[in-house]
């Protein structure tokens, strides 16, 4: 009873994590207004959202199911498209507002452990993905 309580913890507590970095990455970002600023579509603004929203619930239930989609190979050719379409764009967003992270810092007054915060974000990311493919992969 004790673990199942413990696992019940711990997916709440990631689930947590995970939707508050998204929302914050989305929200204080800024990243669907300068998005629809880019692609000169500000009139859309609430279908990036729905969008967004759909996506991110849509692929979270389907992560937790792992479904097996038989479709044949030239459904490839339009989901692959639309994948990098989105990434594309998506890329080009944060980069114009990745200057967040110094204003930030700066603001609440630790822009002198910025280098410090950034590398507990990049070993952060290593780790966990050194943990996940030498983990789960193998066992």
């Amino acid at each position: 009873m004790i673990s199942l309580l413990l696992i019940l913890f711990i997916g709440l507590a990631g689930g947590l994590a995970v939707g508050s970095g998204f929302v914050a990455f989305l929200s204080v970002l800024g990243i669907i207004p300068r998005l629809t600023q880019l692609t000169k579509t500000a009139g859309f603004i609430r279908l990036y959202e729905w969008g967004v929203a759909a996506g991110a619930i849509i692929g979270g239930w389907l992560s937790l199911r792992n479904p097996l989609l038989y479709l044949p190979s030239f459904a490839a050719v339009p989901i692959g498209l639309f994948d990098g379409l989105f990434i594309g764009l998506l890329a080009a967003a944060l980069t114009e507002v990745l200057n967040v992270l110094p204003i930030l810092a700066k603001r609440i007054g630790i822009d002198d452990k910025l280098t410090i915060i950034l590398m507990a974000i990049v070993l952060g990311k290593v780790f966990g993905s050194l943990f996940h493919w030498i983990y789960f992969v193998h066992h």
